[in-house]
């Protein structure tokens, strides 16, 4: 990756971007797609911490215009791969003559994202292995990409989001990426991971493979799989197997370990020939303290109880409303919109009635960001939930949500 011309790049994405927003804001009505097309074209090109936080917007597509998210949404399933001969360099970096180590390795990359890319390999004993391979030169851009993407995130003054809360939105962002840079840290969370489940018959995990990995590459046992998002179209018995097997892992990591794996793209998840849930990145695992998940559970019970003072006051510990005068009637209909995927008995994920009731409230929750900003310390916490629940759509999932989280409640009263 190369410095020159990157800044400016980025700086004119971020200008056209300010502008959709501005003219947005001035009441008038932007080319959304077209913004969309320049951001992937643009990014899937220059990958890095810009892309990252693309595809990050892009989980949030109940807040975003429908053109814009789509857009952005190729970023998670069509980004242009880094050309062979750079990924080779990285690749000898690490392992020097490769023929040495490998057999063969596939030039063509099964899968690419923001910070690196994968290409399946077979080691001299016939094994099939994948390498992860990180963006060569990508440590060295990052704090330069770093400064753009918070110049872009500036743009939220415009929102009446105070800057020390964007400066700390954006730190938390900052040191999520940079963990990721450490390859090493994802293979002990890997192992971590595995060692934790190995009694779930329902969950696959890769083995890491710790002496062909380094701080630039992770490889690890091939696991085949469909991927999470081509499930859509796979028969209802083994979408409903991969959504229980979700909804249940995530439940435990949060209220039995107290960790979150917090990357909810869905290419980072699959499904194996025997229906089981196979999660292959482990890049972005962070702790949930028990007090941020007792408030969170307050929250959703006061949402349920469809009771707008007890709301505020979730949010007010939390971090979450700052300002005078709270947003009642937006409480209101927010627990209107969520209270029904936890009524009593199966509720289906897919009912388009859900998210078009979110859609609408767009423009109310951007009305309020003067008084409603996230906390910086759940940022990474609620994309993960966040991307989670998008993906329990893609899945068609029917969950008795009102069973699942009566006992949860019930920790959190207790606590």
């Amino acid at each position: 990756m190369r410095d020159r011309g990157r800044t400016r790049r980025l700086m004119g994405l971020g200008a056209r971007t300010g502008g959709a927003l501005l003219k947005t804001r001035l009441g008038g009505q932007a080319d959304w797609q077209s913004l969309g097309e320049a951001l992937f074209e643009g990014l899937s090109e220059l990958k890095g911490p810009a892309m990252k936080l693309a595809q990050i917007m892009s989980q949030w597509d109940d807040l975003l215009p429908p053109d814009l998210a789509e857009e952005l949404s190729r970023l998670q399933r069509q980004a242009e791969p880094m050309p062979w001969p750079r990924i080779r360099e990285a690749l000898v970096m690490q392992y020097g003559e490769l023929d040495s180590r490998f057999r063969d390795i596939e030039e063509r990359p099964f899968a690419s994202a923001s910070m690196g890319q994968v290409h399946k390999a077979v080691t001299h004993e016939g094994e099939t292995v994948v390498l992860k391979v990180q963006y060569p030169g990508l440590a060295d851009v990052l704090e330069s990409d770093l400064k753009q993407v918070r110049r872009i995130m500036g743009l939220g003054r415009w929102f009446k989001v105070p800057q020390a809360r964007l400066d700390a939105l954006f730190e938390e962002l900052a040191a999520g990426l940079r963990d990721e840079l450490d390859y090493r840290a994802e293979a002990d969370a890997m192992a971590r991971y595995r060692e934790r489940y190995q009694a779930d018959s329902r969950l696959v995990i890769p083995e890491p493979l710790f002496e062909l990995s380094g701080q630039h590459v992770l490889a690890m046992r091939f696991v085949d799989g469909t991927p999470l998002r081509d499930l859509e179209s796979a028969d209802d018995d083994t979408r409903q197997k991969v959504a229980v097997a979700l909804a249940d892992w995530i439940t435990e990591e949060l209220f039995t370990y107290g960790e979150l794996h917090a990357d909810p793209h869905a290419g980072n998840f699959a499904a194996d020939e025997q229906g089981r849930l196979v999660i292959y990145d482990f890049g972005a695992v962070i702790p949930v303290p028990e007090a941020r998940l007792n408030a969170m559970m307050q929250l959703l019970e006061a949402t349920l109880a469809h009771d707008p003072m007890a709301m505020d006051e979730a949010l007010v510990q939390m971090g979450g409303r700052q300002g005078q005068g709270a947003p009642l009637s937006l409480y209101r209909e927010s627990a209107a919109c969520v209270a029904p995927l936890f009524a009593p008995g199966e509720q289906d994920f897919s009912d388009v009635r859900v998210h078009r009731r979110l859609r609408e409230l767009t423009p109310k929750v951007w009305a309020a960001m003067d008084r409603l900003q996230p906390p910086a310390e759940t940022l990474l916490l609620s994309r993960a939930l966040n991307g989670h629940y998008w993906n329990l759509v893609r899945l068609k999932a029917r969950l008795d949500m009102h069973s699942r989280a009566q006992p949860l409640l019930e920790w959190a009263r207790k606590a």
